[in-house]
This record gives C-alpha cells, sequence and structure tokens, in this order.
C-alpha cells in the first residue's frame, strides 16, 4: 500500500479522522491548563570521617566508616535509609508529602549525595527540600548510635549546596500533553483502517460474480506518495538509521528506546496495520510460530509490568518500565515486519544482502576509530537527539583503542558484527553471486571478521570462535582444510601487522582461567547482588526496563538482567527466542533442496548460537543496534522458514492427472 492510497483512505474516513483528532487536541489543551507546573529543588550533602581516624587502625569502632576509605559504603546505607517506608512517613509526619528522591551525585566517586524534592508549590519544595537535608544528618546519626558508636568516631554530613530555589519542570506536563494527542490521532488512524477493511470485505462479499473481460491495464499517478512501499523498502530506512546514526544517541524523553530507528520501526508497524487492516495484506503463511513466541515474551513483559505497578517503585522506575513497553513494541515491529510483511523471497533476500552490506560499513568504521585512536560517532551531532548512555568515550584496553563505530559500546559493536558474520560467509560462498568479483563477495567477510578481534574483548573471539564451530563442521573437507589455512593465516598476520594484540587477547582469557580478572569478578559479584531482587519477585520481576544503572547496577549478563526485571517467566521466554532461532536454522536447513538454502539454514543456526552464548557475557538486549539485528534476524529467519514450508507443500501435493480417455478423439457418428 502506497502513501497516497493511505492518505485517501484517511480522507473517505474524515468523520473518524476530525472527531478524535480535534478531542484529542481539546485534551491536550485541557491538561495544559488543568495540569500545574511541577517544581524541582536539590541540595548537595557530602559525608565527613572523623578526624580521629589518621590517629587509629582500620575501623575505629565504626563499622558504617568503611575504615576511612571514601565512605561509599555510607552513603549507600543512607540513601537506601531515606528511601525507605519508614523514613517517608517520618518525613510525611514532618510536612514532606511531595515525592523525593536521594542519590548519588552523577559521576562522581565521592559520597557526595544529591537530595531533590518535587511539587506543585515552589513555597513548600522548598521547605521540604530544607527538611529533608536535616533528616538525613540525623538518620545518618541515629545509624551510628545504634551500632554504639562512640562520639569520637561519628561520620557527619556536610551542606555542600544549600537547598536552591525551585525551578520549573515542565517536560512531564508536556509528555502527557503529547501522549494524549498522539493517543487520539493513532486511534483515528487505526479505526479509519479498520472500518475500511470492514467495507472491502463487505464489497466483496455482496459483489455479483461478472464474467471476465478484458480490461486496459490502469494507469497509476507518478510521484513518491503513489509509489508503492513495501516491508523490504521499510526495513531498509530502519537499517539506514540504525547503523548510521549513532546508537546512544536518542530523543531526550524516550532514553535509550528513543533512537530515530526505533520511532521509525514502531511507524512502520502502523504502515504494517493500516495495510492489513485495509484488506491489502495477509501475513504470509507458515510464520506464525514466530510471532507466537513473541506473544509469549509480551505476557512475561505485561506481568513484569503489572508486578511494576503493583509495588511502590520510585518515579524513575515507572518511567524506565514505560520504556520497556515502548523497546517492546519495536520488537515486535521488526519481526512483524520480516515474518509477515515480506511477501517475495526475492525482496528478503535484497533485504539479507543490504543488511551484510551496511553491517561491513559499521565494521570498516571500526577500523578507523581502531587505527586513529578515535571514535568517529563522538563527532556526530544530530539536532534534537541527546546521549542516553553516561560518559560515552574513546575506550581502550592495553595499548588498544576498542573501536564501538556508531555503536554505544564495544559490546555492541563486537555483538552485532558476530550475528552479521555468518551471514556474509554465506552470501560469499552463494553460487548464485558467483559471477561477482571476488572482492566484491568477500569484503564484507573480511572486514566483519577482522574488525571483531580489534575490539579486544572476549566477547568477540567467543563469537568468532562459535560461528566457526557452526559453521566450518558442515562444509566439504576442501573448503573446510582451505577455511582452516584461512584463519591460521589471519592470526599471522594480526600478529605481524598489529603486534601485541594477539598477546592481549590471549592474556584476557588466560586471566580468566586462572580467576584472576578484575572485570570477570566483578561480575561474579554482581550475580550474587541479584538474588535479594530475585528473592522479593522471583516469579515476574520488578518491571522490565526499571532495573538501570542509575537505580541499581550494571549486571553485565543479558539472562541475570532478565531474572530482575522479569522473573522466571521473563528467563523462559528469553531462552525461548533463542532456541526458537536457532529451530529455524536447524529446520531450513533440514528443508532445504539447494546448498545455498543450506547454507542458509547453517547460517541462521550459527547466528542464534551466538547470540545465545554472548548474551551470558553482556546485557545485550540493552544496546538498540544489537537488539534491532537480533530480532530482524529471527523474524527474517521465520519468513524464509515459512518460503521453505510452502515450496516442501507445494512439491509434495501431486499434480491433477488427466482422465484416461481425455486424449482419446471424441466418436463421430458415420454416414
Amino acid at each position: 500500500m502506497s502513501l497516497g492510497e493511505i492518505g485517501a483512505i484517511l480522507r473517505r474516513r474524515w468523520y473518524f479522522m476530525v472527531p478524535f483528532t480535534l478531542l484529542s487536541l481539546l485534551g491536550g489543551a485541557y491538561l495544559y491548563v488543568t495540569v500545574p507546573v511541577s517544581y524541582q529543588s536539590q541540595s548537595s550533602v557530602a559525608l565527613l570521617d572523623s578526624s580521629a581516624v589518621a590517629r587509629l587502625a582500620p575501623t575505629f569502632g565504626n563499622p558504617l566508616s568503611n575504615a576511612g576509605g571514601s565512605l561509599i559504603v555510607t552513603a549507600d546505607v543512607l540513601i537506601r535509609t531515606l528511601e525507605s517506608s519508614d523514613a517517608a512517613r517520618e518525613l510525611s509526619a514532618r510536612g514532606v508529602t511531595d515525592p523525593y528522591t536521594a542519590g548519588f551525585a552523577p559521576a562522581s566517586d565521592s559520597p557526595l549525595l544529591v537530595l531533590s524534592v518535587t511539587g506543585t508549590d515552589r513555597a513548600k519544595v522548598l521547605r521540604e527540600t530544607n527538611a529533608l537535608t536535616t533528616f538525613a544528618g540525623e538518620q545518618l546519626t541515629a545509624l551510628q548510635e545504634a551500632a554504639k558508636v562512640p562520639p569520637a568516631y561519628l561520620v557527619q554530613t556536610a551542606p555542600i549546596v544549600l537547598p536552591q530555589t525551585p525551578v520549573a519542570k515542565s517536560k512531564s506536563r508536556y509528555q502527557d500533553i503529547a501522549a494524549v494527542v498522539i493517543l487520539g490521532v493513532v486511534s483515528a488512524f487505526l479505526l479509519s483502517i479498520l472500518m475500511e477493511g470492514v467495507a472491502v470485505v463487505r464489497r466483496r462479499r455482496h459483489a455479483a460474480p461478472r464474467p471476465k473481460q478484458a480490461h486496459a491495464p490502469q494507469r497509476v499517478r507518478a510521484g513518491p506518495l503513489n509509489r508503492r512501499v513495501d516491508a523490504t523498502a521499510i526495513l531498509t530506512v530502519y537499517l539506514v538509521l540504525a547503523f548510521f546514526v549513532p546508537s546512544n544517541l536518542a530523543l531526550p524523553a524516550l532514553g535509550g528506546v528513543g533512537t530515530p530507528a526505533n520511532v521509525f520501526a514502531l511507524l512502520g508497524l502502523l504502515w504494517y496495520l493500516a495495510t492489513w487492516l485495509g484488506g491489502r495484506i495477509l501475513p504470509a503463511p507458515g510464520t506464525r510460530p514466530t510471532r507466537v513466541v513473541m506473544c509469549v515474551l509480551g505476557l512475561a513483559v505485561l506481568a513484569a509490568y503489572t508486578a511494576d505497578a503493583s509495588r511502590e517503585s520510585s518515579h524513575e522506575e515507572v518511567l524506565g518500565a514505560d520504556r520497556g513497553l515502548i523497546g517492546f513494541l519495536v520488537w515486535v515491529s521488526l519481526v512483524v515486519l520480516t515474518s509477515a510483511g515480506v511477501q517475495d523471497r526475492g525482496r528478503l533476500d535484497v533485504l539479507m544482502r543490504r543488511v551484510v552490506v551496511m553491517g561491513s560499513v559499521v565494521a570498516a568504521i571500526g577500523f578507523y576509530d581502531f587505527f586513529a585512536a578515535t571514535n568517529i560517532a563522538d563527532s556526530l551531532h544530530v539536532p534534537g537527539l541527546q546521549t542516553s548512555v553516561a560518559q560515552v568515550n574513546v575506550m581502550d584496553r592495553g595499548a588498544f583503542t576498542r573501536p564501538r563505530a556508531t555503536t554505544a559500546q564495544p559490546l555492541e559493536f563486537a555483538g552485532m558484527l558476530a550475528i552479521l558474520l555468518p551471514f556474509a560467509i554465506q552470501q560469499a560462498l552463494d553460487p548464485v553471486r558467483r559471477h561477482l568479483h571476488v572482492l566484491r563477495r568477500w569484503s564484507p567477510v573480511l572486514l566483519m571478521g577482522g574488525a571483531l578481534p580489534l575490539t579486544v574483548s572476549r566477547t568477540s573471539i567467543i563469537g568468532l570462535l562459535l560461528v566457526a564451530l557452526v559453521m566450518v563442521p558442515r562444509w566439504k573437507p576442501a573448503r573446510r582444510w582451505a577455511a582452516i589455512g584461512v584463519m591460521t593465516a589471519s592470526v599471522a598476520v594480526f600478529k605481524v601487522l598489529i603486534p601485541g594484540l594477539i598477546g592481549t587477547i590471549t592474556g584476557l582469557f588466560a586471566s580468566f582461567l586462572s580467576n584472576s580478572d578484575s572485570s570477570t569478578q566483578a561480575r561474579t559479584v554482581k550475580y550474587s547482588a541479584i538474588v535479594p531482587y530475585l528473592r522479593e519477585h522471583p516469579l515476574f520481576g520488578r518491571g522490565f526496563g526499571t532495573f538501570t544503572p542509575d537505580l541499581y547496577f550494571f549486571t553485565d549478563n543479558q539472562y541475570m538482567l532478565v531474572l530482575a526485571e522479569m522473573g522466571v517467566l521473563g528467563l523462559v521466554a528469553l531462552l525461548t527466542l533463542f532456541v526458537t532461532g536457532v529451530h529455524h536454522g536447524g529446520a531450513i536447513r533440514r528443508l532445504a533442496r539447494t546448498e545455498s538454502d543450506r547454507e542458509l539454514g547453517q547460517a541462521f543456526f550459527a547466528s542464534s548460537v551466538v547470540a545465545l552464548v554472548i548474551s551470558a557475557t553482556f546485557d545485550s538486549l540493552s544496546f538498540p543496534m544489537f537488539a534491532g539485528m537480533f530480532f530482524l534476524m529471527l523474524g527474517a529467519g521465520g519468513s524464509y522458514l515459512g518460503f521453505l514450508r510452502r515450496e516442501a507443500t507445494a512439491a509434495a501435493v501431486p499434480a491433477p492427472r488427466r482422465a484416461s480417455g481425455a486424449h482419446l478423439p471424441r466418436p463421430v457418428e458415420s454416414r
């Protein structure tokens, strides 16, 4: 369905569009008038250790002073105390009835706390901030007195920034207004398309059959609005935005899920709904299981969202849960567009080639970052977007700069390339493309495979090894030994051209195996820190998107993050996703009737295995580019499997046989 056709439908159904749009605008105006402006006041408090600690051995008889250290643990205890329900009741008795927060100061390694109060009465907010600042000092003293700390060793609070004059915070009000307007317009859009589909079905049902007549081909007006749009075209635009707009840039109100690519994916979902409800497209047969798996994940997400709403969650957690729902809709968009929207296998092949080509360009950008010791994404700025990742800068390990190209982090760069590398190999070996120049076929493989070790991470090497272990054994002996020779030569080339890189990478694995790696030890500690949160909400979790580093900590493990956010149900749904991807690869290879399709199935199998394993090394689905490529590949695997199933069914149905006497001449009466 073209954009012109969608516009024509909306004009015909103006009696839905106009009233709903006017109502949404009136609702937004009502909110603007009635919802008061919020004001926020902040103060900063530092923790000071006792002067007596310099003369005594560690511990000083004060279990809260952290042995003269930076008092980070003490500050964390105080923050948790201030955010407890008992503290909230005490503050309410003192007149602090507006929402308040207590946390560490941004980008600070010292025990510096930021206390803030948000309300609609400016004078009251200032009084409440003063009361909260005083209460923080009293609570710290009470904690130490309960531990029977000698007065000479007490930790004290010192106001660094006194309660500031409250400033207006209008963003939440404008967000509510925008939500009402968008909801009204989208509802009118979907209702108009739905009624158009119902009208089309009725006309087809009541129309009398007419004899077929020859008609002149209907001319279609030229122009961009009347050009046919299909799912491949929409997904191509998504790929351009996902690969070439830095994934850390997003709309300010949406956080990490508000990347331009994700917003366009949601628009693509609206296009599919309009085309489907308008009776112009039907989901591709044989692709339903992929969308059923997404429904299972959706149930886990909704259950976690309900669990978050039923507990006393903070305002930041509520916003995180809302963003989690938006992110899930983006994933649904990608799966639906690839599995149900692509109706022609040739167009799906085109989409996969575009994915590989664009991924290889991102890999080339990674080469530039590595050798120039810079990050080209830092110089890219898009008006209206801001970074959603704190402290994004050039990262290094050993003597090497770790590239990230247009991704948010080197691990996302490595993971994204690792799940795309099997398809680059499959396309290079495809007999259909043998007429192309060898560099054109193998350049994506060289760029992606060569960029992976440059990230100097265990994740990239694990991904490379998994791709080799899954794909190489299935090849014929000649190709297999050639691949082993190329991989061995590649190690030698890296050792000569980039001295020290291979040694640094082997050192990473050696320290991991000897349990002497600091990053591995830090992750192990985080695994045990997840257990208390899992015990609180074991089945449904705390809420999808709520376990953010700003409020808690980095998990560096997608499975641990899902356990904290969606509980056991979410973990089962996530594993089902990965297993479904593996099943797609195996089923495609089993049903394939050509060597090209068998290689394609093995590529899907390898990509899904890589995603399954490396998700234990970082919180993979928290990064928009990796998550987008994973769900796009999941939907593409389901679409390819549907095509092969339909081909197998058509081949199994025998052709209609003619009657035995049909070929005989008709008897004619002799005269």
